[in-house]
């Protein structure tokens, strides 16, 4: 009988490894920060894109089924204000470089349509523009990042757009802006020059665009930069390092803020699979690419340092998040999904991806925010659900303008099918008041992990610990039980001395609170 117990020991090792007894002890070093962690990487974006704006966020000044104010979705806006979203991106993606700013403003009666071609071939009025989404930003306190036509615009289109939305004195813009109902400028700080020049923004070669920005860049501006613009060139898409280099190389540093980079999550490219059906397979090869995140934001920062070894110019995440098939029976184009705890799991792996490489990543923006891919707000009707994604950025959101505090230690292994990943994720901060938060996520699909977190020459006096969690990878909040994963209270979370000891649930993202 003995030894049968001890075959069946043997077996379990064998079969589950040996995270099954192991603990993952983690150094959590407050004293060694040096980088604050910018608020702006836990940014959103909005495309003209199926159901982002339109049925969105926007459903018009008229409708008085759903509470609004100037026709944008006021439990909407609740939530992105409850969520701190502190940066937006608009109008796209490919959308931008189709865009022509001047057909949305002024008296909403006598806007152009057109057609957009990108996404769905439906009909755009065009009653949602710049006032529309400036407006929006103001009431939800995010700043704007505005997405510049280079593809299909001229250079003065986009020097009369800055100059429309933030001069403060005389000028034919500024005049327009007066006209059309806003005195004062907007002031908007962050923009795009351009949307994956690559592809949809016009195929083009990283040398062309270079020059292309180069002049885009000079004329957004006076000679002194007085208007304090932060530029962003469309960066590479995911390993694309030729690009980096191109862009880092030719275009002059007094001209450039930031740089680009897009990157999604998925089973396979041309077979991405469904939202929330999915196998265990499926869901490690979305892992798999979610993880090389951290590959690439290593290898685009190396090239970044060679040319700007200070760091002033920024790495911008400004594509990211899971993509899947879209629901059956919606319009291809309109890139509607549902929303699980394996996006949950993207969300935390990637937010403490950028948050440990905070001395060069200074903005992300996860796609999209309403009913477009990882969407962190789903809406149908006058009903509106918070998905898992929305619940983990409000859980992070403890990181922002926080100063990132070094961690280390060796992860246990996630295996499936002979092949492995790292299972725990983590990222620490201290902010303003001395607080010391932890994220930390355990992507494994079937095993816990036992967590000890040592603190040393902390003294905290108690800890308090949020999770998310649910009993399958595939459960997502639906419109009947829009609930169904929602924080709790991590009870099991213990505090002696300076370690903290817990265990984190399979597939699961929690956040520690020390004080």
């Amino acid at each position: 009988m003995l030894n049968k117990i001890r075959n069946s020991i043997f077996l379990a090792i064998t079969i589950f490894g040996s995270s099954l007894f192991a603990q993952t002890t983690i150094s959590v070093d407050a004293t060694k920060g040096e980088h604050v962690i910018n608020r702006n990487i836990y940014g959103h974006f909005a495309e003209h894109l199926g159901r982002c704006i339109y049925d969105g966020i926007y459903v018009g000044e008229e409708n008085n089924a759903i509470p609004n104010t100037d026709g944008v979705r006021n439990d909407i806006i609740d939530a992105l204000i409850e969520l701190k979203v502190p940066v937006l991106r608009w109008p796209g993606g490919c959308f931008a470089d189709t865009y022509h700013w001047m057909d949305g403003i002024g008296p909403k009666e006598g806007r152009p349509t057109m057609i957009n071609n990108w996404w769905g071939g439906v009909t755009e009025d065009n009653s949602f523009g710049t006032h529309d989404f400036l407006n929006l930003c103001e009431r939800i306190g995010a700043e704007p990042y505005l997405a510049g036509n280079v593809g299909s615009g001229e250079v003065k289109e986009l020097s009369d757009w800055v100059k429309y939305v933030n001069h403060d004195g005389v000028s034919p813009m500024s005049d327009l802006r007066k006209a059309n109902g806003r005195e004062k400028p907007w002031k908007v700080k962050y923009w795009g020059v351009g949307n994956e020049m690559w592809g949809c923004g016009g195929n083009m070669t990283p040398e062309f665009y270079a020059n292309l920005f180069r002049q885009y860049s000079t004329f957004m501006t006076d000679w002194s930069n007085s208007d304090k613009l932060f530029r962003i060139a469309s960066g590479a898409n995911v390993d694309d390092y030729h690009w980096t280099e191109v862009l880092m190389r030719d275009i002059p540093k007094h001209l450039i803020e930031g740089v680009a980079l897009h990157s999604y999550s998925f089973v396979e490219w041309n077979d991405k699979g469904s939202a929330s059906e999915f196998s265990e397979g499926q869901y490690f090869s979305t892992m798999q690419t979610a993880l090389k995140m951290e590959e690439l934001v290593t290898k685009h920062s190396a090239i970044m340092d060679k040319y700007d070894p200070k760091k002033r110019i920024a790495l911008i995440v400004d594509e990211w998040g899971g993509w899947y098939d879209v629901e059956d029976g919606t319009n291809p184009g309109f890139l509607y999904q549902q929303n699980t705890m394996r996006d949950a799991m993207i969300a935390g792996v990637s937010l403490n991806i950028f948050n440990n490489h905070a001395d060069r990543v200074r903005m992300a923006n996860l796609a999209q925010t309403v009913n477009v891919l990882q969407a962190v707000i789903l809406t149908e009707g006058e009903k509106m659900i918070l998905t898992p994604t929305y619940h983990v950025l409000k859980m992070y959101n403890v990181h922002q303008d926080a100063t990132l505090i070094p961690l280390s230690f060796e992860s246990p292994k996630y295996q499936f099918d002979g092949k492995e990943l790292p299972a725990v994720s983590a990222s620490a901060s201290k902010d303003e008041s001395g607080a010391i938060h932890i994220s930390l996520v355990n992507i494994d699909s079937k095993n816990s992990q036992k967590i000890s977190l040592d603190l040393p020459g902390v003294k905290g006096k108690e800890v308090a610990a949020t999770i998310l969690k649910s009993d399958k990878l595939q459960d997502f909040n639906s419109f009947e039980k829009s609930e169904k994963i929602y924080p709790e209270s991590f009870k099991s979370v213990k505090l002696k001395g300076e370690t903290i000891s817990l265990e984190l649930p399979p597939f699961s993202v929690a956040v520690l609170e020390v004080q």
